[in-house]
């Protein structure tokens, strides 16, 4: 019979996290997964092909547009995505048209 304490989950995640072999990659999947969440259905219908180039975080948009108001908002939308990320994962944010 085991009687240890219960912990809280959002702890065990973040040492489970800690532990991964491959943290940044997990950490990049998340980042992929909460774009449109962070940057809002608006911009997040006009963007595609959204991955990663080393610390880069990369996406195609429709038009010159839509380039030019992610581009300008780049720094915003990376900061954005790292304090949901709780770290350093987005250095910046290319994105082609």
């Amino acid at each position: 019979m085991r009687f240890d304490k219960p912990k809280k989950l959002g702890s065990e995640l973040q040492n489970f996290l800690d532990r991964f072999p491959n943290k940044k990659k997990l950490k990049q999947g998340m980042v992929l997964s909460i774009w449109a969440e962070v940057v809002g259905e608006r911009i997040a219908k006009h963007t595609e092909d959204l991955h990663f180039e080393g610390d880069k975080l990369a996406c195609k948009v429709s038009n010159q547009v839509w380039r030019h108001e992610i581009h300008a908002n780049r720094f915003n939308i990376a900061k954005r995505l790292n304090e949901r990320m709780q770290g350093q994962v987005v250095a910046d944010i290319i994105v082609r048209s």
